[in-house]
């Protein structure tokens, strides 16, 4: 059995490429052979969100604070809350971040490709994209 305590676990900024606004990763981690998962919990301060992007074998999210939004090229912005089990399938272009006035905070969890990959990252959405937000009604 393996455990990584929090208090060792390492905090990073995420990347300026692939996020606007503040988000912290902590807790990165991929498993061995025969194993291809990876995963991190990302904190994301309220009006942050990633870039878009896609995963070659999807993506599951576990939300354990917060309020975020999520959408698919050409889809509807969705909001989602603490408790909240997100799957965004496989080569699936998306985002997910905070809601402009609330943090949100998730568990990522994906798997790697026969060649190592598992995600692959575009351009960054845009204020008026991510302004949209969620149909209400």
């Amino acid at each position: 059995m393996e455990i990584a305590r929090k208090q060792n676990m390492k905090t990073v900024d995420g990347p300026e490429e692939y996020f606007t606004g503040k988000a912290t990763i902590t807790g990165q981690f991929s498993r061995p052979d025969p194993s291809n998962v990876t995963g991190a919990i990302v904190h994301f301060e309220p009006g942050a969100r990633t870039a878009w992007h896609k995963h070659p074998r999807g993506q599951t999210l576990i939300v354990t604070e917060g309020v975020g939004w999520t959408a698919l090229e050409d889809g509807e912005i969705h909001e989602f809350y603490e408790g909240d089990v997100l799957w965004c399938p496989a080569d699936k272009k998306h985002w997910h971040g905070a809601t402009p006035h609330d943090a949100m905070t998730h568990v990522a969890i994906q798997e790697t490709d026969e060649n190592g990959k598992n995600v692959e990252w575009m351009e960054k959405v845009t204020d008026d994209e991510y302004l949209k937000g969620p149909k209400k009604g």
